[in-house]
């Protein structure tokens, strides 16, 4: 018995200190939850996620949860289940990606309280749901996902069996304080599936790819538009070479075709991880794309030298493919000034077409790092006088918008939202450029049709602008009677208020 009020009773504390814990929520408590995850024994792992993924120049882009990228990896493969273990509104959120992508398959969640993550129990509910879930008439791998709540907490992932009923088990940590970006959340899995496919083929025979080049194959690493791989396969048939798999793959298979290549194409340059493990096997790693005259020549002549392929044959296939792409720029011309912003980790690519079509483009912000495997854009970016900026916040990407007052603002959806308040005619980044080719002949003219009808909007904007001319903007938008009046003393005497509840539920569990 302890014979202390309990107001002033000891207790053990929490493994996450919620009253160091800011009181926005879990997405904004990073520096708590990173303090806790290294404590619980996540280190080496956040370390190395530190070391792939670098964040500065500042902390970190504002972006969707990074999980969001693995998770659309995973519903993306055949025979592939995917396990989210995390906090109940994460999940919920989360979901949203398999009805986005019209995956069309469940996502299975293993719910837990405070009493089951701080005793394990945890855990063994996971292995149990692992167990559940392994048939192999059903499925070739399950993915389990450590969201921030379980990662901070120490979720021993790894510890898991490795197969189950000859069903591939493969548990990774994807917390938003340890990776920065969807995008990069993408390599996290492809890298730990290759790494998985690697040692499986280095301990013997494995399934043979359903289709198989009868030439040495050159790896494409990142997603891109479906027509893009079999562009990239025209301009490497004079080579002697063909495209192998796309990674992140759609199917497991697919991943020992991809270790077995000459070489891998970096065509997304931060697949870090992944990147990681085709070195380890062996295989060089050639940076940059086929996009426009310039980057596609020098791409054949990287491509040529890594695999040993004779300059008249590098030659030859730049003979045959960059009067086409010439030509296909100059029948789909660019006039104007375009700021390119985005998320993807193509932007530097998208910005270098669009200045061959004719397009003034002073500023590019990617939300991605900068890594050796995008070096060759960059110089030649710079080259012509753009602004690069990795990592790029939505503040400055909003600036640069200001800044330039472009003609035509690429980007997320909210630097679209600005661009447009301004009346400053602007498309997403994803659903409008991204779905369209960039290599090769073919990409060449693909982006003048939707950019082009972009710029022709201006008039267009004019007119809205001036019609809603004069209706206020914020909390004064609208058509008012008496025009609402800002108040900042009330604004301070709630924020008082607020402030004062907030120390008043810190205090309960101390």
């Amino acid at each position: 018995m302890n014979d202390l009020p309990a107001s002033s009773a000891s207790r053990t504390p929490d493994r996450i200190d919620l009253v160091a814990a800011p009181v926005e929520g879990g997405c904004s408590s990073k520096d708590t939850m990173r303090a806790a995850a290294e404590e619980a024994g996540k280190g080496e792992i956040l370390a190395r996620y530190a070391a792939d993924y670098p964040k500065g120049p500042h902390d970190q882009p504002q972006s969707m949860c990074p999980a969001f990228g693995s998770l659309r990896v995973g519903l993306r493969m055949r025979r592939t289940a995917t396990i989210l273990s995390g906090s109940a509104c994460c999940v919920y959120g989360l979901t949203f990606t398999s009805h986005f992508y019209g995956a069309r398959r469940s996502v299975g969640y293993v719910p837990f309280s405070s009493e089951t993550l701080v005793t394990g129990k945890l855990y063994e509910d996971i292995r149990d749901a692992v167990h559940l879930m392994a048939d192999p008439a059903l499925y070739d791998t399950i993915v389990v996902t450590n969201l921030c709540v379980p990662t901070a907490s120490g979720v021993p992932l790894q510890g898991l069996p490795k197969a189950i009923n000859g069903v591939r088990i493969i548990g990774i940590d994807v917390p938003g304080f340890g990776v920065p970006t969807h995008a990069e959340a993408k390599d996290v899995l492809a890298g730990a599936m290759l790494a998985y496919a690697r040692k499986e083929a280095s301990q013997g025979p494995v399934a043979a790819p359903s289709h198989r080049p009868d030439r040495p194959t050159i790896t494409l690493l990142g997603e891109m538009f479906p027509a893009d791989p079999v562009g990239i396969g025209q301009l490497l048939e004079p080579l002697g070479l063909a495209a192998g798999p796309v990674v992140p793959t759609r199917e497991w298979r697919e991943l020992y075709s991809a270790l077995d290549c000459a070489a891998v194409a970096a065509i997304h340059p931060f697949y870090t991880a992944s990147v990681r493990e085709f070195e380890g096997a062996g295989r060089p790693v050639v940076g940059s794309a086929p996009v426009g005259v310039d980057g596609t020549a020098a791409w054949l002549d990287a491509i040529g030298a890594t695999c040993g392929i004779a300059q008249s044959a590098v030659d030859a296939a730049k003979d045959k493919f960059l009067p086409a792409i010439r030509a296909a720029l100059a029948a789909n011309p660019i006039k104007g000034r375009i700021t390119v912003s985005g998320y993807e980790g193509s932007e530097l690519l998208v910005a270098r077409l669009l200045i061959e079509s004719g397009a003034d483009v002073p500023y590019v912000g990617t939300a991605c790092p900068k890594t050796r495997w995008s070096e060759p854009d960059r110089a030649w970016l710079e080259a012509k006088g753009v602004r690069i900026q990795y990592r790029a916040s939505l503040e400055q990407d909003i600036a640069a918008v200001e800044e330039f007052r472009p003609d035509l603002a690429i980007g997320t959806t909210p630097v679209v939202q600005h661009a447009k308040s301004e009346a400053i005619p602007a498309l997403y980044f994803t659903n409008l450029i991204s779905a369209r080719p960039l290599m090769g002949p073919a990409g060449a003219g693909s982006l003048a049709l939707v950019i082009n009808a972009a710029l022709a909007n201006q008039d267009r904007f004019n007119r809205m602008q001036s019609f809603f001319d004069g209706v206020g903007t914020n909390e004064t938008a609208g058509i008012w009677r008496d025009t609402p009046v800002d108040r900042p003393e009330f604004k301070k005497k709630y924020a008082a208020r607020i402030k004062g509840l907030n120390k008043s539920e810190e205090a309960v569990g101390t």
